[in-house]
């Protein structure tokens, strides 16, 4: 972003963000749409006004390590991000390349790729809704788990040994994003027990991830007017244990929105990354 830009944003907003009320129920997420209009979310939850900060100021640049997410200044050459064929052949290729680079991992694999748009009628084209909730896409044990459903069981047994994590690489798609900006919590932030295991059931498998209880310590972040050319990578989980080891993510209503703002398109990916060590 040019300087004159990153002027214009201000050092923070206040932000409505849908954190989980904690009442001991395990709550279930359902990946599809359930029968007779009935929610796809079960839990109640916490809407709660937070400060949110423009990471574009901080004095040190946010780290994967030390916070639990990263912006990097890196363009795709793939000409049209919303076409699987070229996003498999080709961007996996370039997601691959950025995550080595960025993290000094010596291999990765990546498990799947959503396409999201803020407008409606995004569903007949297949295409998926901002996620306006708190939450981290795997749990400790779904992790291990994507290790061993998605690598040979002697590979995966072995890399199993060594330092893993799951990355997830998010990039607008065409314009800067001016409506639902993705907010991020410093990872340091964040205590344990704020994450709530959450069921997320496919049609053929049930899946683990985290939603997030509301804590007045979080701090979160956000990258103003995020463009094409630049990428965030999220950190949502690592085995390793002396750095951060799972941040939390959800889009926001930007209070600064320009009325008329094209809605944002983004892509995500997620990402096994593996270390020697």
């Amino acid at each position: 972003m040019g300087t004159h830009q990153s002027n214009l944003a201000p050092a923070s907003v206040l932000g409505e963000l849908n954190y989980l009320l904690d009442d001991g129920v395990r709550p279930v997420n359902y990946a599809y749409a359930q029968p007779d209009g009935q929610p796809k979310r079960s839990g109640t939850l916490q809407p709660t006004q937070v400060q949110i900060h423009n990471a574009r100021l901080l004095a040190t640049p946010a780290s994967l390590d030390a916070n639990g997410f990263a912006q990097v200044e890196q363009a795709s050459a793939v000409a049209n991000l919303e076409d699987e064929e070229q996003v498999v052949q080709r961007y996996y290729a370039e997601a691959d390349a950025l995550l080595r680079q960025h993290t000094g991992a010596v291999k990765t694999f990546i498990f799947d790729h959503t396409i999201r748009i803020d407008e409606p009628g995004r569903e007949a084209n297949g295409l998926r809704e901002p996620v306006r909730y708190v939450h981290n896409d795997q749990t400790e044990r779904s992790a291990i788990r994507r290790v061993r459903d998605h690598l040979p069981a002697e590979e995966a047994e072995q890399r199993l040994q060594k330092r893993f994590a799951i990355i997830n690489l998010w990039r607008p798609i065409g314009t800067p994003v001016l409506t639902t900006p993705l907010a991020v919590c410093d990872a340091s932030t964040i205590d344990p027990a704020d994450f709530l295991p959450s069921d997320l059931v496919y049609r053929d498998k049930v899946g683990e991830t985290f939603s997030v209880r509301a804590n007045p310590q979080h701090r979160w972040y956000y990258y103003p007017q995020l463009r094409p050319e630049e990428a965030l990578l999220l950190k949502i989980y690592d085995s390793r244990t002396d750095v951060v080891r799972a941040g939390a993510h959800t889009a926001f209503d930007d209070p600064t929105t320009p009325v008329g703002a094209p809605p944002r398109r983004s892509i995500e990916l997620r990402a096994l990354v593996f270390w020697g060590e």
